[in-house]
C-alpha cells in the first residue's frame, strides 16, 4: 500500500479522470511547434494558470466542474525544443525517444496505416506539444481555444500550431474535434461501427476516484476479490507492481507524477465493416448483434460482456431483467435499486475463469485480448496472483470519437476513433499489448491470428477469427476468414504528460540533472 496519499494538485487531470465519464461531451486536440525556446517558455509560463489537474470535483451537482478543462503533453523533440539538457534528454526510454513513427513495424503500423499515409501534420518531426481541451459544450471548447490561441499570438512567432488534420469531405484542418457519437440530441458512449465502448478503465492506489469502482478494475486477488494496482504502473516516481520504480530520467521533480502517454487516430472503414458483419452473419449460428458481439467480447448494444449473456436467448433475458429492475428502481423500490447496481456491476466485475475454452466470449475476441483478466494462467495457483501477466500490461484509456460528419460515409469519410492511453511504461504496456496480444497470438494459442477489429488483417484467407464453442454441444466452431482491415492508423506519437511542478520547472527554465 502507498505510504501517503497523491498530490492530485501537481497531478494533470487527464490522467486520473476519464473527461467523458464527468459530462465533457466535446474535445478539440491540436499540436504546437516551437520556433524559439525564450517564447515558448513565456507561452507555457501564462499556459500554467489554465492547466487542469486532478484535484476532485464536488460530487454532489458538480458545481466547482469547469466548462471546459486543458492538458499539455510533449514529445521528445518538443522537451528538446524547450530547452532540457541533453542528459535528461538521453534518460527517457528509447521507445519514447524514438517517436510512434520510428516504431510502425513493432505497431504493425503497415500497409495503408503505414505512416506516409498518414495525416500531413504528423509529416517531418515538429509536432512539439499536445494540447487538449474537453468541455461540456462546444461553445466551452471553442472559448478555451481562442483564450489559448491568444497565448500563441502573443508569443510573436516562437510558438505556432501545426495544421494538417484530414477532415469532413476531403478538408484539411488546423486542429482535430473529437465528440462523442449523438443519438436523438444526447451523447452516448458509442463509436461509429455502433460498439457502447470506454466500459471500465484500471484503478490504482491514490487515483482519487470512487472506491466502489474498484471491482473489476484493479487486480485479482487470490482469494478472488479484487484490490489497487500500484500507482507506479501508471504514475512515475512512484513504486510499481514490480516493486520498483518505473525507469526515468534525471532529475526526479521532472518525472515525478508524470506519465506517457500514446495518441492514435484510428480510421474507421464503416462501410467494410458492414459489409464483412452481413456477410459473415447469413451463415452464422445466431443475430447479426451476436456476431458483432464475438468479435469484440460485448454486446454493441448496451455493452453486456459475453460472460453474462453469451447467447441470443441470454441476452433478451438479460434485457428483461434490466428493464423491470429499471422501473421499479425509478419507483422508488429499494431492493430493486440494490438488484440494478450489483446487476450494472458485472459489466466490468467478471473474469473468464468459467470460460477457459472460449465458449461464451472468443478468446480472440477484442477485449480478451486487451485485458485478458487473469485468463492466461493456465494452472491455478501458479503465479502470485491470477493476474499477475497482465496485472503489468494494462491500459489506462482516454480519447473520443471523431468524424461521422461527411456528406456520404464510406470509408473514405473521415470517422474513427482517437485513442489515447496512459501508462508508465510504453514498451511494457502499449507497445507489447498492440504487438504480442492485438497483432499476434502465442498467448492465446491461435497462431499468427490478429484482433478482428483493430488488427493489421489484409484480407487473406489466413486473416481469420474463431468463434469457439462448447465441445459438448458436438458443433463446430465458426471461421471468420478473409478479414479486412477495419480500422487504420492515420497517424500519433509518443507524449510525456509531466506534473504541475514540473511544467513550472520547464517554463523557468531550471531543469538540472545533475
Amino acid at each position: 500500500m502507498m505510504n501517503r496519499p497523491l498530490d492530485l494538485h501537481d497531478i494533470q487531470g487527464n490522467i486520473c479522470k476519464g473527461y467523458g465519464r464527468f459530462g465533457f461531451p466535446k474535445a478539440r486536440y491540436f499540436f504546437l511547434e516551437f520556433h524559439d525556446t525564450t517564447r515558448a517558455r513565456e507561452f507555457l509560463t501564462d499556459l500554467l494558470p489554465m492547466i487542469t489537474t486532478a484535484e476532485p470535483w464536488p460530487e454532489e451537482g458538480m458545481a466547482g466542474k469547469p466548462l471546459a478543462t486543458t492538458n499539455i503533453a510533449f514529445s521528445i523533440h518538443g522537451l528538446e525544443a524547450m530547452g532540457l539538457p541533453q542528459r535528461s534528454l538521453d534518460g527517457f526510454p528509447q521507445e519514447f525517444r524514438m517517436g510512434m513513427k520510428a516504431r510502425a513495424v513493432i505497431l504493425s503500423d503497415n500497409g495503408p496505416s503505414a505512416p506516409e499515409h498518414w495525416d500531413p501534420v504528423w509529416h517531418g518531426d515538429s509536432v512539439h506539444a499536445w494540447i487538449s481541451i474537453n468541455g461540456q459544450t462546444m461553445e466551452a471548447v471553442e472559448h478555451r481555444f481562442r483564450d489559448i490561441e491568444t497565448l500563441i499570438q502573443s508569443s510573436q512567432g516562437g510558438v505556432s500550431i501545426r495544421p494538417g488534420h484530414k477532415g469532413p469531405n476531403g478538408s484539411l484542418l488546423p486542429w482535430q474535434d473529437a465528440s462523442a457519437v449523438y443519438e436523438n440530441g444526447k451523447p452516448t458512449p458509442k463509436e461509429h461501427f455502433g460498439y457502447t465502448d470506454g466500459i471500465g478503465n484500471p484503478y490504482f492506489e491514490g487515483c482519487g476516484n470512487d472506491p466502489a469502482r474498484l471491482a473489476g478494475r484493479g487486480k485479482l486477488t487470490k482469494d478472488g476479490t479484487w484490490a489497487p494496482l500500484a500507482t507506479g504502473e501508471f504514475l512515475l516516481g512512484h513504486i510499481d507492481e514490480a516493486q520498483e520504480y518505473p525507469p526515468a530520467p534525471e532529475p526526479h521533480l521532472l518525472v515525478r507524477n508524470g506519465t506517457f502517454m500514446v495518441y492514435r487516430k484510428l480510421h474507421e472503414n464503416v462501410k467494410t465493416f458492414n459489409d464483412y458483419v452481413d456477410g459473415m452473419a447469413k451463415d452464422f449460428d445466431g443475430s447479426r448483434d451476436l456476431l458483432m458481439a464475438k468479435f469484440s467480447g460485448r454486446w454493441p448494444d448496451n455493452g453486456a460482456p459475453l460472460t453474462l449473456a453469451p447467447t441470443d436467448t441470454a441476452k433478451a433475458e438479460l434485457d428483461a431483467k434490466l428493464a423491470e429492475l429499471s422501473e421499479r428502481a425509478e419507483k422508488g423500490d429499494e431492493c430493486a435499486i440494490g438488484q440494478l447496481k450489483a446487476l450494472k456491476a458485472k459489466w466490468i466485475d467478471f473474469t473468464y475463469e468459467g470460460d477457459k475454452n472460449g465458449a461464451k466470449c472468443p478468446i480472440g475476441a477484442h477485449i480478451r485480448r486487451a485485458n485478458t483478466r487473469a485468463s492466461l494462467e493456465t494452472q491455478k495457483g501458479a503465479f502470485n496472483s491470477p493476474s499477475a501477466l497482465d496485472d503489468r500490461r494494462r491500459l489506462m484509456r482516454r480519447g473520443l470519437p471523431y468524424g461521422g460528419t461527411d456528406d456520404v460515409v464510406s470509408d473514405k469519410s473521415e470517422q474513427g476513433i482517437i485513442f489515447m492511453c496512459i501508462g508508465a511504461s510504453l514498451e511494457r504496456q502499449f507497445e507489447f499489448v498492440q504487438q504480442q496480444w492485438i497483432n499476434y497470438s502465442n498467448d492465446f494459442h491461435l497462431g499468427n491470428d490478429r484482433d478482428v477489429l483493430i488488427g493489421a488483417n489484409n484480407g487473406k484467407l489466413t486473416d481469420k477469427h474463431i468463434v469457439q464453442v462448447n465441445p459438448k454441444d458436438g458443433k463446430a466452431p465458426f471461421f471468420c476468414t478473409h478479414l479486412p482491415r477495419m480500422v487504420e492508423t492515420r497517424g500519433g506519437e509518443y507524449f510525456f504528460i509531466p506534473s504541475v511542478t514540473a511544467l513550472d520547472m520547464m517554463a523557468q527554465g531550471i531543469i538540472d540533472p545533475t
